[in-house]
């Protein structure tokens, strides 16, 4: 069985992390959940610099959302398959356009059910910070995005213009983390690596 768990960002993922953009580009895949990874993977060095800044309340940029990004890894095969990011203290926008989770899986592995194991372990993170409901937005045509979210407990709040795109709805839908995690824990427990959820 395929298990997973998140890591914190290290420079050992370097390659690892290149590669992971350059399937996105191949694919002409927008890339999710990346803390704009996008622009910085050929200064990783720095990226990881940003990620330490943000994720400290004392460093974090006024403009910014405190928060923690993390790969998704696969056990088996050491194989960083997805990002996921955490933000919590949401400013006004990120409120309205952002919430509290960003998730994205590679092309390649997409399709696998690996974003819902992604957003559980990520719900376990939130646990520990005391959060006790997440915010998720996904527009109204990214279909994999709002099963994930169904899949794990969210509730739809309300819908407002994608600020990517005026046309497109998107969703605004709220996760309770203590229930969520309760509900599904048969169901994708199974899936974690235990001792590296922390």
């Amino acid at each position: 069985m395929e298990r997973f768990y998140l890591e914190n960002p290290s420079l050992k993922r370097k390659e690892d992390v290149k590669e992971y953009i350059q399937e996105h580009f191949k694919y002409n895949s927008y890339i999710a959940g990346d803390s704009g990874l996008e622009e910085d993977y050929l200064n990783y060095e720095e990226w990881l610099n940003k990620m330490e800044l943000l994720g400290n309340s004392e460093t974090c940029p006024s403009d910014r959302c405190i928060g923690k990004e993390y790969f998704l890894i696969r056990e088996n095969d050491n194989k960083l398959v997805g990002m996921i990011n955490l933000r919590w203290n949401l400013n006004e926008w990120m409120l309205r356009n952002g919430g509290h989770i960003g998730y994205g899986i590679r092309p390649t592995e997409r399709r696998k059910g690996y974003n819902k194991i992604s957003l559980y372990l990520c719900l376990l993170k939130a646990q520990e910070l005391g959060l006790d409901k997440v915010l998720l937005t996904a527009s109204d045509n990214n279909l994999g995005s709002i099963k994930t979210i169904f899949a794990l407990g969210g509730v739809l709040e309300n819908k407002v213009s994608d600020y990517e795109d005026e046309k497109v709805l998107m969703g605004r839908y709220w996760i309770n983390v203590n229930e969520s995690i309760e509900k599904y824990k048969e169901e994708y427990e199974t899936y974690i690596v235990q001792e590296k959820v922390r």
